[in-house]
């Protein structure tokens, strides 16, 4: 993370041309000339507002003028993320109700409803779940996206909604990106292809009757721009490339997308050289609008705004100014509407610029035909329940785990005899919810239960169903442990389930904290035959999982039809499946590109056997590249001599950034950090909060280590505070998603204050909530308020005596 800069140039002139701008429609034009006429500014500014339905009631609708709303990743009506598909057509209903209601003269403007519906709608109990994008980069079959596009605008329609923040077109180009499987391929020329048909599937084709109404609804290309073009695959980072790399990597899938007619485009989180593309009027305005033709509506990231040069979450007239139209401000939304009102009074943000984002926003609910459609329960498919996981979508996404399968390895053991005793083994055999990943029901996809699955077939179903039709049987054993010896052995491992910034990653080392590998070498030992399915949203190092199974199937992350799975296996359909991602030969080798100078992967972008191919190679190197022995030992220095101990990074996660590491200087606006001198040259840092938003400095670790084994520990830490704090300081151990241990440091911090160095030991035990079996990040200090201090060193040491916690 660097020091704020100036945007970098662009070249509009040099960006490939749309073939087909959207063609607009002079009634339309016409009738939001008539519109905007008769508007408040109040109106107008609460056209631009987005809030979370978990903050915004219909109430708030109606008084505020609020021309959409979302529901985030765990947001749900009333709360309940596991609700029925009846509570959204009626929180739709209310929502809509209340965008109507007469309000005097003003004219009366329909609400939208957006929702990350990213792998079918994702959000609803009983919905199709397909396979991640990933997955369906490896089907190299733009039709069957299209048919998905289709099926999962009918779902959303189901329940109400008419807008979904999807496709995402990113070009993901390091694998660490906790991201990777929302890209369908590292290679632009895919994520064109795939574009266009997800769009015309959501959408329908431009000019159709039903373009955008009906059964089709308004799609998102996101995240505009280089999302997954960031160093070191840091979500929400910054993709340090040139603008001939950014165009021709990053741009494509774009003008695709706009050929098609997407009415909406997101701006990311991430930055390009430096510079927040929430801020960017080159690439915003200058490109998108301007050399494009983009005449529909640009939306924002959940708070992207905030973290644009001289902004905050509640207050950034500069990221319309730029070119955002809808600013996303899911808890933020009402200050952030006021002061957007100021701002136009003032004419800090121009009358045209305001005059213009309402005009687009108009623009798109008038050629999705929101003004005539009345309640969202009144509307085409609303309320017709049995198409959410009907037969017809379930067997469009069975084929799609069809096509996406990958067959990396294969000694003969595939096709499988539906007649033959298999064991099916491994915790994501019987797991819907692993073999789905992310954006599942919750953000996440974590902390659901099997029931929260009605209809859906896991991996272990769809082999047990296709040897009892075969006349053989199947034996569900997670261990291993079998009761009847098995002819063949199938093995389901890989990722939990895991959402944007919480899966990046140091490496691509496939964290094996089950011990699969054990189990493997086990059977393998007995003399049956291991078939290894394993999923995960990106390709990591398994080459010593490769080389204990007979066959070796990656399979991505397939969604609510592990059926799929099974109907490969027994070869029911010839494998199809190729890479769309380069698969690493090193735990190390992230980038990995084709095409990239001193290409060497283990298997090559386009990589898949077919039933017909026999792998006889040798085994494949156990050498991942990667020395851990800095992690074998887990207590000791963590931070020394103005540095954090190799493998660990020093990092800031702030309000609205995914962790970032820091390697110098560095100054995000709320945070600033510097090397300053204690001893001697620049062994200590220097760390400043301004208290304009919550941030975080933290140590992590590459990957969880366990400390439970070891006895009484605790976090010693040499620093010096320089200015007290402003306000509440929380000290937290991380232990991974939705799970930290923490401790009110305030007044223990308040203390030293002027008092030069000093030393501070902090017991693990008094961090309450800690799970330190699985210590992510043991040393991460938060506040919202300003506080200057020094860090000189933290280590984690053993103690003895009674624990006191300060």
């Amino acid at each position: 993370m660097g020091v704020a800069q100036d945007a970098p140039t662009v070249h509009p002139d040099q960006w490939p041309a749309v073939d087909k701008p959207a063609s607009t429609d002079s009634a339309i034009e016409k009738r939001i000339d008539s519109i905007l006429a008769r508007m408040s500014l109040d109106q107008k500014v609460g056209q631009t507002i987005q809030g979370d339905i978990g903050s915004v009631t219909p109430e708030d609708v109606a008084v505020y003028h609020l021309g959409s709303v979302l529901n985030g990743g765990s947001s749900s009506p009333g709360g309940d993320e596991f609700g029925p598909a009846s509570a959204w057509v009626a929180a739709a209903d209310a929502y809509y109700a209340a965008s109507m209601r007469p309000q005097g003269d003003l004219p009366r403007i329909p609400i939208m409803w957006g929702s990350d519906a990213v792998h079918g709608h994702n959000n609803i109990v009983g919905a199709t779940l397909f396979p991640h994008n990933i997955g369906l980069g490896a089907t190299r079959d733009p039709a069957l996206i299209g048919r998905i596009g289709t099926a999962t605008a009918a779902e959303l329609r189901v329940t109400g909604l008419d807008w979904t923040f999807a496709p995402t077109i990113a070009v993901a180009r390091d694998d660490r990106w906790g991201r990777t499987y929302e890209s369908f391929s590292e290679d632009p020329g895919i994520i064109a292809d795939y574009a266009t048909a997800y769009v015309e599937g959501l959408q329908g084709k431009r000019g159709a009757a039903d373009w955008l109404k009906g059964p089709h609804v308004i799609a998102t290309a996101k995240h505009f721009l280089a999302d997954g073009g960031t160093l070191g695959g840091r979500d929400r980072g910054d993709a340090q490339i040139s603008e001939a790399d950014l165009i021709r990597l990053h741009g494509t899938g774009y003008v695709a997308a706009l050929n098609a007619g997407v009415q909406s485009v997101m701006a990311s989180f991430s930055s390009w050289n430096g510079a927040k593309m929430h801020g960017n009027s080159d690439l915003l305005t200058d490109v998108l609008k301007r050399r494009w033709g983009f005449d529909g509506l640009v939306v924002g990231d959940w708070d992207g705004h905030a973290k644009v040069v001289g902004c905050t979450a509640t207050d950034c007239p500069a990221s319309m100014k730029a070119g955002l139209d809808i600013y996303m401000a899911p808890n933020s939304w009402r200050a952030l509407y006021a002061s957007t009102l100021t701002a136009a009074r003032s004419g800090t943000l121009p009358m045209a610029r305001l005059d213009d984002a309402v005009w687009r926003i108009l623009r798109v609910k008038l050629r999705a035909g929101l003004f005539e459609a009345g309640p969202p329960s009144t509307r085409p498919l609303s309320g017709k329940y049995d198409l959410l996981g009907s037969p017809e979508h379930r067997a469009i996404a069975r084929q799609a785990v069809r096509e996406s399968l990958v067959l990396l390895k294969n000694r003969g053991v595939l096709p499988l005899k539906p007649s033959a005793r298999i064991l099916v083994a491994g915790d994501g055999a019987d797991n819907v919810a692993k073999q789905s990943g992310g954006w599942t029901l919750t953000w996440q996809g974590t902390g659901t239960k099997p029931e929260h699955f009605p209809g859906a077939q896991s991996i272990w179903v769809g082999v047990r169903d296709a040897v009892t039709a075969g006349g053989g049987s199947a034996e569900l054993a997670v261990d291993g442990q079998y009761k009847t010896r098995p002819d063949v052995a199938i093995m389901v491992f890989g990722e939990d389930p895991y959402a944007e910034f919480q899966g990046d990653r140091a490496d691509l080392l496939f964290d094996d904290t089950r011990d699969t590998l054990g189990v493997m070498k086990r059977l393998k030992v007995q003399g049956i035959p291991v078939v290894a399915v394993f999923l995960s949203g990106r390709p990591l190092w398994v080459n010593r999982h490769i080389n204990a199974a007979d066959a070796f199937v990656a399979a991505w992350l397939p969604g609510s039809e592990g059926g799929g799975v099974a109907d490969m296996l027994f070869g029911k359909q010839e494998f199809r499946g190729k890479l769309s991602f380069s698969w690493p030969a090193k735990a190390t080798q992230s980038p990995l590109n084709v095409g990239d100078a001193n290409y060497a992967p283990l298997f090559s972008f386009g990589y898949g056997l077919t039933l017909a191919d026999r792998s006889t190679a040798a085994p494949l190197s156990e050498d991942s590249g990667i020395d851990l022995s800095a992690l074998a030992k887990p207590t000791g220095p963590l931070f020394d001599g103005g540095r954090a101990i190799t493998p660990r990074t020093l990092q800031i996660d702030g309000a609205n950034d995914s962790p970032q590491p820091v390697t110098g200087v560095a100054d995000n606006g709320a945070l600033a950090i510097r090397p300053v001198d204690r001893d001697r040259q620049e062994d200590a840092r220097e760390v400043s909060w301004s208290g304009r938003s919550r941030e975080t400095l933290l140590i992590a670790n590459p990957r969880p280590v366990d400390l439970s084994r070891i006895g009484s520990l605790a976090l010693t830490i040499a620093l010096r505070v320089d200015a007290a704090p402003a306000g509440p300081v929380t000290l937290e151990l991380r232990c991974g998603a939705g799970c930290t241990g923490k401790l009110d440091a305030t007044r223990s911090l308040a203390a030293l204050a002027g008092r030069g160095w000093q030393s501070l030991t902090i017991p693990l035990g008094c961090l309450v909530g800690a799970d330190l079996s699985k210590v992510s990040a043991p040393f991460a200090l938060t506040t919202a308020n300003a506080m200057r201090l020094t860090l000189s060193s933290v280590a984690i040491l053993e103690i003895k005596g009674k624990t006191v916690c300060p």
